[in-house]
């Protein structure tokens, strides 16, 4: 299983939250290094020393690129649910079966997964 994370999670880290620190912690102690993609780390980076603890965890987190393959991918799901959110259709696309996301927009993330076919479990931060 794999975390990835959404907006909704950094900026949970970065308001120190405690619940999402222990869940980061828990699967950086079980050596399944968390995910998210770049789209979703320009949604909530503004710089500055206000974001000092999520420049502190960004090493501990793998960012992967939306890069063409990803981005067609991405739109190719949309597509199919009729939804226009590619940063989101793009976090699904990072998972696999068994993989949890957390999220503050379940309602939008839950018919991509359908439509992707993959089983993984959406929670809040």
């Amino acid at each position: 299983m794999t975390l990835i994370l959404d907006a909704a999670a950094l900026v949970a880290l970065e308001r120190n939250d405690r619940r999402m620190w222990a869940r980061l912690k828990a699967a950086l102690r079980d050596d399944d290094v968390p995910l998210t993609h770049a789209g979703v780390l320009g949604q909530v980076w503004r710089g500055g020393t206000r974001q000092a603890r999520l420049a502190q965890v960004l090493p501990a987190i793998e960012v992967h690129a939306l890069d063409q393959a990803l981005g067609r991918s991405a739109g190719e799901l949309l597509g199919s649910t009729g939804l226009a959110d590619v940063i989101d259709a793009a976090l699904v696309l990072l998972s696999s079966d068994g993989d949890d996301i957390i999220t503050s927009d379940l309602a939008d993330l839950e018919p991509l997964a359908v439509a992707s076919g993959r089983h993984i479990e959406l929670i809040r931060p």
